[in-house]
């Protein structure tokens, strides 16, 4: 296990390298003021100096690598990381890519080329909460990973339920914000709010859990 998420971060630190490297390389044909956000119609709304614009996200990223590395060490819970770690290592490599192709997309559109960057991120977006959801399903009760209420933390039982409802409800979102490569932007601002209405669901339903439970124990 340890091997394996020794090649996850080296993995995720060379993705990373490419993204600074690419940027040094293309530095001198990118314009000053560049592109760096997009409204929901794909309309580029969002100007930031080239300096950062360029080299800004790859330091995020790098403190992101070392942030994932560090908190299965650091977690109280480490041990109970351990048994979904693949799943874990497979979210460092997933979110990685993800910014990988925002960030070539961004360089892309300041070198000239114009697509409607909705559209573009939908399907990455699709698929990380889609693989979110596998992940929650198969996490076990820890402090920086997963749906964390003081029920879900108290409470392995509690934990479970709730991480696979929570698996299926982001899996949900990211097959409805897949639908935006056809129907458009309306689909992501569906998927957002669905987000946003399952995550307070699950907030609700880890109490409500965690009542019952604890009634159940009182009364057993």
């Amino acid at each position: 296990m340890l091997k394996s998420s020794r090649k996850t971060g080296y993995l995720a630190a060379g993705i990373a390298a490419v993204i600074v490297l690419s940027g040094i390389l293309l530095y001198p044909s990118l314009p000053e003021k560049m592109a760096s956000h997009w409204n929901l119609r794909g309309e580029a709304d969002g100007y930031m100096p080239k300096i950062y614009g360029v080299f800004l996200m790859p330091v995020f990223y790098l403190f992101l690598l070392a942030l994932l590395i560090a908190l299965p060490r650091i977690d109280p819970l480490k041990e109970n990381i351990g048994k979904f770690r693949k799943y874990y290592n497979g979210l460092m490599i997933m979110l990685f890519l993800f910014f990988f192709y925002i960030h070539a997309l961004t360089i892309a559109w300041n070198l000239g080329m114009r697509f409607d960057m909705t559209r573009m991120i939908i399907p990455a977006f699709s698929i990380l909460f889609f693989y979110l959801g596998i992940v929650m399903e198969r996490s076990e009760r820890n402090w920086f990973i997963g749906f964390r209420t003081p029920w879900t933390l108290t409470s392995d039982e509690v934990w479970k339920k709730t991480h696979e409802l929570g698996g299926k409800l982001f899996r949900l979102i990211g097959m409805v914000a897949f639908l935006g490569i056809f129907i458009g932007s309306s689909a992501m601002i569906f998927a957002i709010i669905l987000a946003v209405i399952s995550s307070l669901y699950l907030f609700i339903y880890s109490y409500l859990e965690y009542r019952k439970i604890d009634k159940r124990e009182k009364n057993g």
